[in-house]
């Protein structure tokens, strides 16, 4: 019988040296999307996957992470005061339940793999979901409740992946398909990590979204040092992968990698669109932006 998917991992403990100098005192996940920060948007995906609770893998200096999702008494109480009823209420809604969050710490930049592998004591002996913190996914339907519904079909482990041009998947981890599932998905004979261009087994790359059976701990504790020397997460679910299945997912939405600068400007465009008091301001703004240069040209 198929354990079903309660936890879920969030590796939070990167220094975000593509964002200095704001990301000096100010972790990358609490840069801003709009009004929110980023790793709300990654939480508030797992909630509507029916995550139970979540673990966050931290490091030096990512305490406003904890803040964040605790309670602010003194701002609370000033906005009873003055009646702020709706922004009370906001509050609220993003308050996630007593006892549904955990915080370790990863001691040392070891890589992806160690830092899922610090999470081990708090996840158990049951299947789990990994969501990168850099990777915020628009979409109707959460990327995690999408890859959940295929996990209670398939069971095994399960890999979100997205279509990338053909002369940028050596940037990539990219996957080897083998028989459909359906017509999203696809089970997996095959991962590669950044492939020599020209030789990817196909143009899907990985988004930074996994559902993995326990059995991977006891693998990335034995896991040598891989690229970059680092523990990576890839090359214990290759192991894995002779012994389990894997399955992909296209899932149905859009990635935006906030991790970079492009990735970012554009998500903050593409969420602030959703409103339509901002989207009335952004519309005219972004035209007479684009053409600026072509009126230069």
């Amino acid at each position: 019988m198929k354990k079903p998917i309660r936890k879920a991992v969030l590796p939070v403990a990167g220094l975000g040296t593509r964002f200095l100098p704001a990301t000096k005192a100010v972790p990358k996940e609490m840069l801003t999307i709009v009004d929110r920060p980023i790793i709300q948007y990654v939480v508030d995906e797992a909630r509507a996957a029916g995550i139970e609770h979540i673990v966050f893998v931290t490091g030096r200096n990512k305490h406003v992470i904890e803040d964040h999702f605790d309670m602010a008494y003194e701002l609370e109480d000033t906005l009873r005061s003055r009646n702020k009823d709706a922004a009370l209420d906001l509050l609220e809604k993003h308050r996630p339940e007593p006892g549904s969050t955990s915080f370790t710490r990863q001691q040392a930049p070891l890589g992806l793999g160690h830092a899922i592998w610090c999470a081990r004591d708090i996840i158990g002996d049951e299947p789990f979901a990994i969501l990168l913190p850099d990777v915020i996914i628009k979409s109707q339907v959460s990327c995690l409740r999408q890859m959940v519904d295929l996990y209670d079909q398939t069971g095994g482990n399960v890999i979100a992946v997205e279509e990338v041009p053909e002369d940028q998947t050596h940037q990539y981890g990219i996957v080897e398909l083998a028989e459909k599932i359906n017509d999203n998905a696809s089970k997996i004979s095959n991962m590669v990590e950044k492939p020599a261009p020209g030789t990817a087994p196909s143009n899907l790359m990985i988004t930074g979204r996994y559902i993995l059976q326990p059995e991977i701990f006891e693998l990335l504790s034995n896991q040598t040092k891989g690229a970059g020397g680092e523990i990576q997460l890839t090359d214990s679910m290759l192991s894995m992968m002779k012994n389990q299945s894997f399955a992909s997912l296209k899932f149905e939405g859009r990635s935006y990698d906030c991790g970079s600068k492009p990735g970012f400007l554009s998500a903050n465009i593409a969420f602030g669109m959703d409103d339509p008091a901002l989207a009335e301001e952004l519309v005219p703004f972004m035209k007479e932006m684009i053409r600026q240069p072509l009126a230069a040209e």
